[in-house]
């Protein structure tokens, strides 16, 4: 690794000075250069193609830990430590963090649900507990708004709707996709926040007449829906920081792909032992 070290930063420091800082011989050095990459360090070259290429494929969305999943998954069998140490080597990093302005909150309704989940985000089985959630992506001179509903016992999103107004056809149409996809038995959970289109009397009947049981969130605390929160912030973390949509018909497709494609079918999750969505309900159908 000393060598290498000198290899890479000789045209800024003599050989010398770095040989002599580092404790090694000039002649070591030389002739570490005629014997050429040692095995290890071919086998870190290949593993750091290997890695790259996972990183745009997961749209670089994956840290260490679940880069060194994905290629277990792939049959490469790697350590935590490597996998860090050759994506810092090769400057290979996440999408960074970004925040984002939390829209304007509106006046106390009447009506609210009493809080069934109790910040518990556990399910035992599929469409028992769906949370639901609004959000906003920044269009040059406008906004497109995203509901949706995930599914606590995958972290699937089941229902979603996109539209360039927040009104009440939004989180009604996420509502009827997740119900003709999953069509639930009566007493699903739906859980949200308080806000004036989810505790409004169109949406309460709505939910009533499919004998659905609401549930929300205290008024302004996030961390009572966390997990809506967390798909927000991982949905702008991977796909939409750094990225300039010019027209909604453009943000809509490339939001739809990472969702149907990428967030349920294909990503990694932490929180399912590094399963996708898919594959933790299919483990469930054939093993019930």
């Amino acid at each position: 690794m000393k060598y290498a070290w000198i290899a890479q930063h000789r045209q800024s420091h003599s050989i010398a000075t770095c040989c002599r800082v580092l404790g090694v011989s000039r002649s070591g050095f030389y002739a570490w250069r005629q014997r050429g990459p040692s095995a290890r360090a071919q086998a870190d070259e290949a593993l750091t193609a290997r890695i790259r290429t996972l990183h745009h494929q997961t749209r670089e969305a994956y840290g260490s830990r679940k880069m060194q999943a994905a290629l277990r998954q792939d049959g490469v069998a790697v350590g935590k430590h490597r996998v860090a140490r050759l994506r810092r080597e090769a400057g290979i990093v996440t999408r960074r963090r970004r925040r984002f302005l939390i829209p304007g909150r509106a006046k106390r309704q009447q009506w609210m649900a009493p809080n069934r989940l109790n910040r518990d985000f556990s399910a035992a089985a599929p469409d028992r507990v769906w949370v639901g959630d609004i959000t906003f992506i920044g269009l040059p001179n406008r906004w497109l708004y995203l509901a949706v509903l995930v599914d606590l016992y995958a972290r699937r999103v089941v229902g979603w709707s996109m539209s360039k107004r927040i009104n009440q056809p939004l989180i009604m149409n996420a509502l009827d996709m997740a119900i003709q996809r999953r069509q639930p038995e009566p007493g699903l959970i739906h859980h949200s926040d308080q806000g004036a289109l989810y505790s409004g009397h169109a949406y309460r009947d709505y939910l009533a007449r499919r004998q659905i049981t609401p549930s929300m969130s205290r008024k302004g605390n996030c961390w009572d829906n966390a997990v809506a929160e967390s798909f927000f912030s991982t949905l702008k973390n991977e796909l939409i920081w750094g990225r300039r949509f010019e027209s909604p018909s453009q943000a809509k497709s490339a939001i739809f792909d990472y969702i149907e494609v990428f967030y349920n079918r294909q990503r990694l999750h932490q929180s399912l032992n590094y399963q996708t969505p898919e594959n933790y309900e299919r483990k469930l159908a054939t093993n019930p």
